[in-house]
């Protein structure tokens, strides 16, 4: 199963080329990480910080009115972090391929936390162990 969001593009996040500047894409890929962790059911609701990101441009995406769609799934869960695998995409084209290293966090304690089984449990339903492979070609 994969998380679907449909994200806006905004004037302003073009640069002086025309085209989505390539800082703008993290941005992207937050918005779209956050509406998948986040509410309605606080799914990581004692929080979680980005520890890596890796990403290939695949295209240029100029302004237009339609949203890009983000789709992403989880491709690794260990103990303490799990790697969220995206795409920038629309029916046409592929923009950028994504992967994100995330850690749970307490912000109380200012400390990295293990996943509860409840965290597991959601990223679970997410999991593509096969699109992996496909991410690194």
């Amino acid at each position: 199963m994969r998380h679907l969001y449909r994200c806006p593009l905004r004037w302003a996040d073009m640069d002086a080329y025309g085209h989505v500047n390539n800082a703008v894409f993290l941005r992207y890929l937050e918005e779209a990480r956050i509406d998948f962790l986040s509410p309605p059911d606080r799914r990581f609701r004692q929080g979680s910080v980005v520890a890596r990101h890796e990403i290939d441009y695949k295209r240029q995406l100029v302004h237009r009115r339609e949203p890009v769609d983000i789709e992403l799934w989880v491709t690794q869960i260990r103990a303490a972090s799990f790697t969220i695998t995206s795409e920038v995409k629309d029916a046409d084209h592929l923009y950028v391929r994504a992967s994100t290293v995330v850690v749970p966090f307490d912000f109380e304690t200012q400390r990295p936390r293990r996943i509860v089984d409840e965290e597991r449990d959601f990223l679970e339903k997410y999991q593509d162990d096969a699109q992996e492979e496909a991410v690194a070609a």
